[in-house]
């Protein structure tokens, strides 16, 4: 039996490519996503009671892979792009069905004229415009188990925490200069990429950074605003 699913809501945040997104749900980002609802389900009671709930389940659907075909075994990035595990040991966003999950935190509820209750969380992993199936609340005493276990995923856990060097002296104002700062510290390369001298480029708010990665700095190289097409 088929089950069509309805898209109840849209992320919203600075995210317009997919190259910078953090790779999992982040607990202590301080970027901000807003979970904007669609006209059926932008109904005020549909919401009562979640501000009891500091953390969120958000189920969500990869729409920028909808045509990609699935197969069995992947290459994850962080066991460096040439090592194939199961597809279902894996996040990987190519899948028979392309549903993400993640948990978030809610920082508040917005009550807005145009686009009623808005959920504005933190943590999120999700590109602008991703479609939201579904929202459930984390519920720490049945969700969290402190003695699982990261498998092969454990080698990836120490990338990050770079130093960020150029941005001081970019223009742009703040918060965004200090949310650019939070993903580039993150080292949004691919896994296997370590080359000193690729220069990437990332699009986020409306500015496109290009920038290297030698050792444990992010050199910003050339900021812009990106063009409107």
């Amino acid at each position: 039996m088929n089950m069509e699913l309805q898209v109840i809501a849209h992320a919203r945040n600075g995210f317009t490519d997919k190259f910078g997104i953090p790779r999992q749900s982040r607990e202590q980002s301080i970027l901000e996503t807003r979970i904007v609802f669609t006209p059926p389900y932008r109904v005020a009671e549909s919401l009562r009671g979640i501000e009891g709930f500091s953390h969120l389940w958000l189920l969500w659907s990869f729409s920028e892979n909808v045509d990609a075909t699935w197969t069995p075994t992947v290459r994850p990035p962080r066991l460096g792009g040439n090592r194939r595990v199961g597809v279902f040991a894996t996040r990987s966003p190519f899948r028979p069905n392309g549903i993400g999950l993640s948990c978030v935190r809610l920082v508040r509820v917005e009550k807005t004229k145009e686009e009623g209750a808005v959920l504005v969380v933190r943590g999120a992993d999700l590109m602008d415009g991703t479609p939201i199936y579904d929202i459930k609340p984390y519920l720490p005493y049945t969700d969290s188990r402190p003695e699982a276990t990261n498998g092969f995923a454990e080698k990836g856990l120490e990338r990050g925490g770079l130093a960020v060097r150029g941005l001081e002296h970019s223009g742009i104002d703040e918060p965004l200069r200090t949310e650019l700062e939070e993903i580039l510290r993150q080292d949004p390369r691919p896994g296997y990429q370590h080359d000193p001298e690729r220069v990437y480029g990332l699009d986020y708010g409306g500015w496109n950074v290009q920038f290297t990665v030698d050792a444990e700095t992010v050199w910003v190289r050339e900021i812009h605003p990106v063009s409107k097409q």
